[in-house]
């Protein structure tokens, strides 16, 4: 017999104990409009609650704890209406305070002194005394006994949901109707050779014992089935993706290596490739030879050389008769790259043009005819590329630099401009974890720099407290003496209330001090400023006019000046980790020692001081980006609102890599065999793919 969707897709008001005023209060809260969303709906902890705390031995520290006393006293507080309720709990061992704020008239009429009862809750510290906010409270004669499972899930709630008696120990009671009412039989979307060789419970025992464990195995257990069927759908619907846009886009053919390529690489290579990115070099020919559309995602450390391998396979397509566009996110960085290709171009003689925002009329028009007409072969550019008059005579390949910061329909606007699809590369120097990088761009190759040009020196890394400044500025003083260069960085660029850190204005107000004029010159980049003027003010650091650039993090990507020794971030404890890596990354790009010096102040929080020893212990980016996953979370580095991470339930993508990595070797058993999903044996993962679809954000793609 198969599952009745209809048990599943039931609305919520139908669940006993539920109706229409607490299914409103599901749906507007919890966004729990049916059965199935409620089972959903996980625990993010469980507590033995076969097990008793004494008095004496809570502290703060403690998660969810059970006690069993007497109150001994009741107050209420406030005038003509109260506003919080606190009574004083009692055991053998002690007292505690017990104090609610919510569902007050309801606590008034239950609670009465000397009545054993059995508290549950998190225990606080409030003016250096322990107490529990809000606990469970329940007559000990009138409690549940506690002689089957005891672990016992606690729920999510909000303060609206408690209003209503949405409260976890409320949910338990709704879940354990919902678990009863369950269909004796469950159709698994897995046969039962995937079930036995990935060790997988059955969906049902899952369901059963996710809300209900009969035993730490078994949570473990259902927990794992939870999060490899998340997972795996995650990954089926990237690998689908991909499968359909082989079958369906037509690549053009990279056939030939000639003379554009072979003279650049023989007579004007500036340095010898590294190792990686001839493999790199190496994977892109051959996609491009397959006469399908690539696809390929380029990872690189910062300084790993991926501008590099862009302009070769630029110009490999050029060869082939064919155009090529690059884009930036900023102008900055698409000036950038338009300079040091320019220059790299220059002996060649091929022309390189820049489309920007900011490009003059008659220049823009000259550009568009070149570009229609297919005599402009290269082109760089920001979101003015995708703009409906850039029309290209042979578009053969897209490079997408820093991809994250452009939207799905961006990228696929700047693709679609011509009849067969451009070969797409996506270049970031943003590291990504191997989890992360699976579940954000599956439907892409991917491709790794993974080794610096020789040559390159480690960047010393060190946190400087304030009380080291004089120090600092005398460490800045004494590199700009050699000739070097510094950056300053800040977080804001003006003052903030809310905020208590240096900001922009009054730093470069400070370091104009410490370096006046005309033994030094200051740079200042933000930006407020107009493109114009961010130009002019970074050129002149560029050129070596100035010793010192103070900047907010516009000069995050892109800005390579290989002069500039030190890297000074200023209240540092407030940025991410992706974000520091990335700014050290602006120094250290010459032949000389780079340093980045870390500034906070004295107070700084135990997340903060994880991130600047891990800035200080390691330059490898990848390894930043692993730490950064755990301390942020997915959403926070890739941005929610493409990613669909979003909507993961259970599975946790900076701790179950190697739950992701099982499932995607049957999601690509499944794809390979029957991507489009029609065979019979694929009926229950097409119509539970269908059902997700339909509530879920598209997956960020390429194409």
């Amino acid at each position: 017999m198969l599952q009745r969707r209809e048990f599943f897709d039931t609305p919520i008001e139908y669940l006993k104990g539920v109706g229409p005023q607490r299914g409103d209060v599901f749906k507007k809260e919890f966004s729990i409009f049916t059965f199935e969303d409620l089972l959903h709906h996980y625990p993010f902890r469980y507590i033995d609650r076969s097990k008793f705390y004494n008095i004496v031995e809570l502290n703060a520290e403690m998660p969810y704890i059970q006690i069993k006393g007497k109150l001994t006293r009741i107050h209420s507080h406030g005038d003509k209406r109260t506003t919080r309720i606190s009574a004083v709990f009692s055991d053998h061992t002690g007292s505690i305070e017990l104090v609610w704020f919510q569902g007050l008239k309801w606590i008034k009429n239950y609670i009465k002194t000397n009545v054993e009862y059995i508290v549950f809750g998190k225990p606080s510290s409030f003016n250096g005394k322990i107490n529990i906010v809000h606990p469970e409270i329940e007559e000990s004669s009138k409690a549940e006994l506690f002689n089957g499972p005891s672990l016992t899930g606690i729920y999510s709630v909000t303060e609206k949901a408690r209003a209503f008696g949405l409260d976890t120990k409320a949910i338990v009671k709704l879940q354990r109707h919902l678990i009863a009412s369950l269909p004796v039989f469950i159709q698994d979307i897995f046969n039962a050779d995937i079930l036995q060789k990935h060790t997988l419970m059955s969906l049902r025992e899952a369901y059963v014992n996710i809300h209900f464990p009969k035993d730490e195995l078994s949570l473990r257990l259902a927990t794992r089935r939870l999060k490899f069927d998340e997972l795996f759908f995650v990954q089926l619907r990237l690998l689908r993706a991909k499968a359909h846009r082989n079958e369906t886009y037509k690549g053009k053919v990279i056939s030939v290596i000639g003379e554009v390529f072979n003279t650049f690489f023989k007579n004007h290579l500036p340095f010898e490739l590294t190792n990686a990115q001839k493999r790199v070099l190496k994977e892109i020919r051959i996609d491009m030879g397959t006469g399908k559309q690539m696809n390929r995602l380029l990872q690189g450390d910062v300084g790993s050389g991926k501008t590099m391998v862009a302009l070769l396979s630029i110009l490999m397509l050029i060869d082939n008769g064919y155009q090529a566009c690059l884009m930036a996110p900023t102008e900055i960085l698409a000036n950038q790259h338009y300079i040091s290709i320019s220059e790299l171009l220059s002996p060649m003689n091929i022309q390189v043009e820049l489309l920007t925002g900011s490009t003059k009329t008659a220049k823009r028009k000259v550009i568009l005819q070149q570009l229609s007409e297919g005599h402009l072969k290269i082109i760089i550019g920001t979101h003015a590329l995708i703009e409906d008059r850039v029309q290209f005579s042979n578009l053969g390949l897209v490079v997408i630099d820093e991809q994250h910061r452009f939207g799905v329909q961006q990228r696929a606007k700047l693709w679609m401009k011509d009849g067969i699809a451009p070969h797409v590369l996506v270049m970031t120097a943003t590291p990504i974890p191997r989890t992360l990088a699976m579940t954000l761009y599956g439907d892409l190759d991917t491709s790794v720099i993974d080794e610096l040009p020789p040559g390159r020196k480690p960047i010393t890394t060190t946190h400087r407290f304030e009380s080291a400044r004089l120090a600092v500025i005398g460490f800045m003083k004494s590199e700009i003496a050699k000739g070097r260069q510094v950056y300053v960085v800040y977080p804001l660029i003006e003052e903030s209330e809310k905020l208590d850190y240096a900001n922009l204005f009054e730093g470069y107000e400070a370091i104009c001090q410490e370096f006046p004029l005309p033994q030094y010159s200051v740079s200042i980049v933000h930006g407020k400023m107009k493109p114009a003027e961010k130009e002019a003010e970074m050129q002149r650091f560029v050129s070596g006019k100035t010793n010192i650039m103070v900047a907010t993090t516009v000069i995050e990507v892109g800005v390579n000046v290989p002069n500039a020794s030190i890297m000074v971030i200023e209240s540092a404890e407030r940025f991410g980790l992706s974000q520091l890596h990335q700014l050290r990354g602006r120094v250290g790009r010459g032949a000389d020692q780079s340093y980045c010096i870390l500034m906070t102040g004295i107070k700084l929080s135990n997340e903060g001081r994880l991130r600047l020893k891990t800035m200080c212990d390691t330059n490898n980016g990848f390894e930043i980006a692993e730490v950064d996953l755990k301390l942020r979370g997915p959403g926070d580095i890739t941005g929610t609102q493409q990613s669909g991470i979003v909507d993961l339930h259970i599975a946790d993508l900076a701790k179950d890599r190697a739950i992701m990595e099982e499932a995607k070797v049957v999601a690509e058993e499944v794809v390979n065999k029957d991507y489009k999903l029609e065979e019979a044996r694929h009926l229950f993962i097409r119509e539970k793919l269908m059902r997700l679809d339909k509530e879920k954000t598209n997956f960020s793609r390429v194409s």
